[in-house]
């Protein structure tokens, strides 16, 4: 290859770049926070959110949600575990739903990593919803919890652990607690430790961390405290019309042989558990199904649980009717799986400034390349998209469920291990063994995806490193080393994560294996995103490793983002032309074989009833310094003659029902004289919209879109809000206050 020399302009970049990269990284490291407690500020309002309770919505910056203050260790303080019924066929269930959405303002969202897109608003709340099951006589049991945000860090997870184990003492642990995020890219940010999730949310926020963690919590508290003898049910069935592969030229780098025993290049499969009482009341679902909850793109604004989010309201709704979204006792879960190479935007990628298909090896446009080829489909715009494809899942799962009938009935095991990812031998044959690498990341990784694409026209399979971008590299980060390229090969290094240890380590090395089995169905775990082919030889290699041991017939599902993230798991084959996903399976090209190794040790150890012989590893860092949030939160100021909640724009007198998706939110019953609240802001039909201006003035913007179910009457919307004051010299206070816009009318046409 021909040395590449640099232009005046380059040179001048380069240098550029450096400075400002310089004086970046002396900024983050004067905003440390001293000290591990998790911290509200001070006269902040506190109410707990649960399925029972509903909670306003807020206005001002990284106030706009309620949670309450806690710290992260808390003394042991064992709640009595109530007495269970033991004569019956079955399993103990409980199920429990909690808020758990933390910032929807002046906070980065996760999952895209596009710089300015932050939240500026609240389409749906988001969700921690928890399932737990135990065998009659108690003496095993396992929560599964399904929750609305990206997905799960290590930092939450061991926080959580900390406080179930300051409340219940054992009983619920590292093996037998499985963490899911559902993967929606519209929830906020700044809950991770380590360095690169942490530049992608901008920095680390306490009180979105705080609330995700009390959420997650709350909704184990309930479960726990709705234990019932019951029975679950299991079934399987195909969904169409929802995915395509987003990297279907690194789908065909797999065996042709072994591509031929599928119809697709997704995963169609959804498997949902039914859960009910002993008296057939039903109790809730947990549905697992590969698709990624991208069809909000990443020039939304507004935080909500995406498709897999819209299709647990409508199941909850169905099931709760009478009750607001977020309220009843039914919980609906659906949960993410082996969806790493999986798009739900249907119509597939084009040039949006050509309208000519981009679907090529590259993802790349004839004119402005990379950036300009994204995914679309299937709706008219992204709200719409969302709703169509999450309708698809709910009632797909609904008519699973509705038939359900195969019991899973038998024992209930768990085995977990922290394992060092970056030093792994995997045993590939009889006489040949390879290992896992130091995290890094490829070019293509900056490239992004057909659903959302990267900064600085970086393209999808580039298996060549580029002088200009390695330079800097080298100038801002230093070199990375032979070992870590030679590791990765044939990935060009991009960013040696695994090198890199200031001002923390950038990518976890310690990482969570787990399944735990219930009867016939084992649960894997996944610290990350499996791509389809990964999925299906990882469930095979599973299945086959209980069939040697005795355990026949064993169902495995893959349960995905779970416990700690460490972005993507390729195939060996996929891996070798470094598209997105590639790129950013940080271990190197035997990850996946690595995994498969671990997860079958755990499978095995299930099968001969050794659990307790395995290794519990080396346990993962909580660091105790984080970066504060690089959003600054300013003082909020009402505008010359006007006051914190003015009704900015009156409404009209009168509204008439159309045939589109509209709601209210207060409807006047004559019969009582009272107000009635009929929807609140986890509805999807409503939206809330926060403004930020200049000198801390900022509006709210409040709107419903009345459907054609809507009944006659008199109706109202009020809004509740808070504002951050703060006296010279003194520190921050959170105020609240409330407003309610006039009466109108809803007529029938």
């Amino acid at each position: 290859m021909a040395k590449r020399t640099f232009s005046t302009l380059e040179t001048f970049l380069i240098f550029l770049l450096i400075m400002m990269t310089a004086i970046t990284v002396a900024l983050l490291s004067l905003l440390f926070i001293t000290s591990g407690t998790i911290e509200n500020p001070k006269g902040f309002p506190s109410t707990e959110s649960s399925q029972a309770t509903l909670s306003p919505t807020a206005t001002q910056g990284s106030t706009l949600t309620q949670g309450p203050t806690a710290t992260q260790v808390s003394p042991v303080t064992t709640t009595p575990e109530p007495p269970l019924f033991q004569n019956f066929s079955g399993y103990h269930i409980g199920v429990g739903r909690a808020d758990c959405t933390g910032q929807v303002a002046d906070i980065n969202m996760m999952g895209y990593g596009k710089s300015g897109q932050n939240a500026r608003g609240l389409l749906t709340r988001l969700y921690s919803r928890a399932f737990i099951m135990a065998e009659p006589d108690g003496s095993n049991r396992m929560a599964f919890v399904s929750i609305d945000i990206g997905m799960v860090s290590q930092r939450l997870r061991l926080e959580v652990l900390n406080r179930l184990k300051s409340k219940y003492g054992s009983l619920y642990r590292r093996d037998n607690v499985i963490l899911s995020g559902t993967h929606t890219h519209s929830g906020p940010a700044g809950y991770f430790q380590y360095t690169v999730f942490v530049i992608a949310s901008e920095g680390f926020s306490n009180r979105t961390f705080e609330y995700m963690v009390t959420g997650i919590v709350k909704s184990i508290e309930i479960a726990h405290t709705n234990m019932k003898p019951g029975k679950i049910f299991m079934n399987k069935g195909i969904v169409d019309g929802t995915q395509i592969n987003r990297s279907p030229y690194s789908y065909l780098q797999n065996p042709l042989a072994e591509r031929l025993r599928y119809s697709s290049n997704t995963d169609k499969e959804m498997l949902v558990l039914k859960m009910v009482d002993l008296n057939g009341d039903d109790l809730g679902l947990i549905s697992w199904f590969a698709i990624h909850p991208v069809n909000m793109n990443n020039s939304n604004h507004l935080v909500n649980s995406d498709n897999m989010g819209y299709a647990s309201y409508l199941f909850e709704q169905e099931k709760n009717k009478g009750h607001l979204p977020g309220q009843g006792p039914f919980v609906a879960a659906f949960a993410s799986s082996n969806l790493g190479d999986v798009s739900p935007n249907i119509l597939g990628p084009y040039c949006v400034n050509t309208g000519e298909s981009c679907d090529n090896a590259n993802s790349s446009c004839p004119i402005g390349g990379s950036s300009m080829c994204m995914s679309r489909g299937p709706g008219q715009d992204m709200l719409d998209s969302t709703q169509i494809i999450g309708r698809i899942l709910y009632q797909r799962a609904a008519a699973l469920y509705a038939l359900a009938s195969q019991e899973l009935t038998g024992p209930l095991t768990s085995a977990h291990q922290w394992v060092n990812m970056t030093d792994v031998t995997v045993s590939l044959n009889s006489t040949h063994t390879a290992k896992t690498c130091k995290p890094a990341l490829g070019y293509s990784f900056a490239a992004g995806t057909i659903d959302g694409a990267g900064a600085f026209n970086f393209t999808q399979g580039t298996t060549v490193s580029d002088p200009f971008w390695d330079t800097l590299r080298d100038q801002l980060l230093g070199r990375p080393s032979d070992e870590i390229k030679e590791c990765h090969k044939p990935k060009p290094v991009l960013i040696h994560t695994g090198e890199l240890s200031k001002p923390h380590p950038w990518h976890p090395d310690i990482v969570d294996v787990q399944i735990i089995t219930l009867g016939s169905l084992a649960i894997a775990a996944i610290p990350g995103e499996l791509t389809t082919m990964s999925g299906r030889r990882f469930r095979e290699a599973i299945k086959a490793e209980f069939a040697t041991y005795g355990m026949r017939n064993m169902t495995v599902v893959i349960s995905g983002l779970c416990n700690v993230y460490t972005h993507y798991i390729a195939t060996y084959e996929e891996y070798q032309v470094q598209r997105y996903e590639a790129a950013s399976t940080i271990y190197g090209p035997h990850t996946l074989s690595a995994y498969i190794q671990l997860y079958r040790g755990l499978a095995k150890a299930i099968a001969t009833d050794t659990v307790a012989n395995l290794s519990r590893g080396p346990e993962p860092p909580f660091f105790k310094e984080l970066i504060k949030p690089l959003i600054p939160n300013i003082v909020d100021r009402a505008p010359i003659g006007k006051n914190f909640g003015d009704v900015l724009q009156p409404l009209n007198s009168k509204y008439r029902v159309t045939h589109q998706t509209f709601l209210t939110v207060e409807k006047y019953e004559d019969a009582s004289a009272t107000w009635q609240v009929v929807h609140n802001d986890a509805s999807w039909e409503t939206r809330f919209y926060w403004h930020k201006g200049l000198l801390g003035h900022s509006n709210a913007t409040i709107q419903w879109h009345i459907p054609d179910t809507a009944k006659p009457g008199i109706y109202r919307i009020r809004y509740f809000g808070h504002n951050r004051k703060q006296d010279f010299l003194k520190p921050a206070v959170i105020l609240s206050f409330e407003s309610t816009s006039s009466d109108f009318e809803v007529v029938t046409t």
